[in-house]
């Protein structure tokens, strides 16, 4: 059974109460939630643009891609290494369309899981995979919870604010982070640049640092032109790739891929 969530207004940042099908506050801010389950937590004075974070073309390819099982092994590391962890009210922040939001929480029942992102086009999707999940269109920029309200916050692949991270952590939180290992994609990025340059490690959020590392890679053999076409439309290498070398990419199928990620543990400095 689904667990009443604990968000604060954006606004004003008391505590939000569910009424019927909305989040209200003492102040009478009021929040509805959408038929697909989620709630829009990002006031228009907290946008930066009209439609900010992945647009539906974006999402709708990186749903695609992730369903052929080539992440999974990202999503099985990331899990073992968030059971070994407190994980009182976990918050994927960057959920995404909630692929690894979805996992961790068929994995962990008996816990309240977030997901946040500031695509509404992403969230609407997490949100109609899982009822269970407790979804928001939010930025990390001015995540809407308590503070000392969370053990863990994945994430992967997005950006973190630091200050906002610490905020909402527990004293014994940390942080699961999932970025680009050095060989990743390598094979794709010779077709985009004449020089490709490995991937830098990932660098703390500020106030935090590296408590542990898990380097984890595998290859992969991609061979429908379709696969191809979304894993460049869910990456920015699909603006920066010239049509002649897609092409070009195209021709070489079956293509081999190297899959390389980072899973980063982040502790407060003050805990380190």
């Amino acid at each position: 059974m689904i667990k009443t969530p604990e968000f604060n207004c954006p606004i004003c940042f008391t505590k939000l109460q569910k009424t019927g099908n909305s989040l209200v506050c003492d102040n009478k801010h009021m929040f509805d939630y959408a038929k697909e389950g989620y709630v829009n937590l990002l006031p228009v004075q907290l946008k930066n643009s009209l439609q900010p974070g992945d647009d539906k073309n974006m999402v709708l390819a990186r749903r695609e891609f992730l369903l052929l099982g080539h992440y999974d092994f990202l999503r099985q590391a990331l899990m073992k290494t968030l059971l070994a962890l407190p994980h009182n009210n976990i918050i994927d922040l960057g959920c995404g369309e909630g692929y690894y939001t979805d996992f961790i929480q068929s994995q962990t029942p008996e816990t309240n899981v977030y997901g946040v992102d500031i695509s509404k086009s992403a969230v609407k999707y997490a949100a109609k995979r899982n009822k269970q999940v407790h979804y928001c269109v939010a930025t990390n920029s001015h995540v809407p919870f308590p503070d000392d309200f969370s053990d863990l916050i994945v994430n992967v692949f997005a950006p973190l604010i630091g200050k906002e991270c610490q905020r909402i952590l527990t004293q014994q939180g940390r942080i699961i982070s999932a970025s680009p290992g050095a060989q990743h994609l390598i094979e794709l990025k010779q077709y985009i640049y004449d020089t490709p340059e490995l991937h830098n490690a990932a660098t703390p959020p500020e106030g935090f640092e590296l408590a542990d590392i898990q380097q984890i890679t595998q290859q992969v053999t991609l061979a429908n032109p379709k696969d191809v076409e979304n894993l460049l439309t869910m990456t920015p290498f699909g603006w920066k790739i010239s049509e002649q070398n897609k092409q070009k990419l195209l021709s070489k199928l079956p293509f081999q891929l190297t899959l390389s990620f980072s899973l980063n543990q982040f502790v407060p400095i003050t805990l380190v």
